[in-house]
């Protein structure tokens, strides 16, 4: 079974730069047919998806919201998903999840299998 644990999260001022990364563990296999996103929810919102990456070809997907700013890439090596995030605003601030789709492309929270424990950004003004 995979596991993740994300990493990275912090305190930002507006117009600064984060990077989060996210680690699977080796017990359990990432297949070149998954798809690896990351998720942020901030306080009385839903979760939402800001990025993802399929595994096999490395092609990204970004939510219109941080397109041109945040980027997302993949290890494969060592089984890492990062996530750097440029020009950052306070509508950034939340708490950012790691997740696993066994299934493919997909922004939709509910779909995804294994989640990481979460890592909070705070971007301030």
């Amino acid at each position: 079974q995979v596991q993740l644990v994300e990493s990275g999260g912090g305190l930002a001022q507006v117009g600064g730069s984060l990077r989060l990364s996210c680690a699977a563990s080796v017990s359990g296999r990432i297949y070149s047919s998954h798809f690896m996103g990351w998720f942020r929810q901030a306080p009385g919102k839903e979760r939402e998806f800001v990025a993802g990456i399929r595994w096999g070809t490395g092609k990204p997907y970004y939510a219109d919201s941080v397109k041109d700013r945040f980027t997302i890439s993949r290890y494969t090596g060592d089984n890492t998903v990062d996530l750097q995030m440029t020009s950052l605003k306070p509508e950034d601030t939340g708490v950012y999840y790691c997740a696993l789709n066994r299934g493919g492309y997909e922004t939709t929270a509910r779909t995804y299998d294994v989640w990481g424990q979460g890592t909070q950004v705070t971007v301030s003004s």
